[in-house]
């Protein structure tokens, strides 16, 4: 594991239009694949009947990324302006909570509601920005790498924050210690088939699974999932399963949501991490659906951000949620 802290360089509005431009065009690139992989599928069209179906990001120009933030709360981001929202599953609509400085982007992030922060993917620019969930005002801003790069996701473990980079067979992790405070950004070379960059788009999401002690990414590319030991860079594929558009993943126990962003719908699995092995237990839609590509877990429900990759003029992007499985003994 090779520890590296990166210069931050300055990147003007036009820079950031060009990169969100050059992404979605990149997106929309990716092609429609059918239905994730055989096993025992049953199809879903459910809602949660406490949560509101669809929650407005009102003023939005994009979305991708969303994290849960308490029992019903949830961040949200705005892929263009890099805008940060603050919503309630239970209410139709969220707000602008975060008005990010020119030249930002929001992809993945994740909330640590323990030490109060916020970790933002920043796709093109190669950075990671880290924001305070009480005033909303930046923490820390980190170059993660000067490469060829799109930071896409984020997972957080007990200890730090890993971040993917879909141009690139590398992780990148910022440490936080027991008070809050951040550490220096560390590059984590991959090893295995979850370092092939041969694709347009490789690796995207990413989750941690504290049973396993594993990182579990989504290679958009290769339509599959990976265990990545966070000591090493070793992977391993999870088999059993192919995932066709995999974006966002989420991981409870032994049960892994995949995001299917251009398949509009997720995929619930069962993984056996000893044997890395996996089997497809439901597959979950919503007439809602607009090209989904992350989710954020509250109990039994999920809510998933429609990014509308390819969708022309979109003009208002929102939150949808679901049942997360609708049979909790499958």
């Amino acid at each position: 594991m090779e520890s590296t802290v990166m210069p931050i360089s300055t990147s003007s509005g036009h820079t950031r239009r060009r990169a969100a431009v050059g992404f979605l065009a990149l997106a929309a690139l990716l092609v429609p694949a059918p239905a994730a992989s055989a096993g025992e599928t049953r199809s879903v069209q459910s809602r949660s009947g406490e949560a509101a179906p669809v929650i407005l990001l009102d003023g939005a120009k994009g979305a991708e990324g969303i994290a849960a933030a308490g029992s019903t709360k949830f961040f949200a981001g705005d892929l263009v302006t890099g805008d940060i929202y603050r919503g309630d599953i239970r209410k139709d609509k969220a707000t602008k909570f975060i008005d990010a400085p020119d030249g930002r982007m929001a992809v993945g992030m994740k909330a640590d509601r323990h030490n109060d922060l916020l970790f933002v993917a920043g796709g093109p620019t190669g950075r990671a920005y880290v924001y305070d969930t009480d005033t909303g005002k930046t923490v820390k801003t980190f170059q993660l790498t000067t490469k060829e790069a799109f930071i896409n996701d984020v997972a957080l473990t007990d200890h730090g924050a890993w971040f993917t980079n879909s141009r690139q067979g590398e992780l990148y992790f910022i440490p936080v210690d027991d008070d809050g405070d951040l550490g220096s950004v560390r590059t984590l070379t991959l090893k295995g088939p979850a370092a092939d960059t041969s694709k347009q788009f490789n690796l995207n999401g990413i989750a941690y699974s504290r049973d396993a002690r594993r990182l579990v990414v989504a290679h958009t590319g290769n339509q599959a999932l990976y265990t990545v030991s966070p000591r090493t860079g070793a992977s391993t594929a999870i088999t059993g399963v192919k995932v066709p558009n995999v974006d966002g993943v989420l991981v409870k126990g032994d049960t892994v949501w995949a995001v299917q962003n251009f398949s509009n719908q997720i995929s619930r699995l069962r993984v056996n991490f000893h044997e890395s092995t996996a089997r497809l237990r439901e597959v979950i839609t919503s007439p809602d659906f607009n090209i989904p590509t992350t989710a954020a877990l509250f109990d039994d429900t999920l809510a998933a951000v429609n990014a509308k990759f390819g969708v022309p003029n979109a003009k208002t992007f929102e939150v949808v949620t679901v049942d997360a499985r609708t049979n909790a003994t499958k």
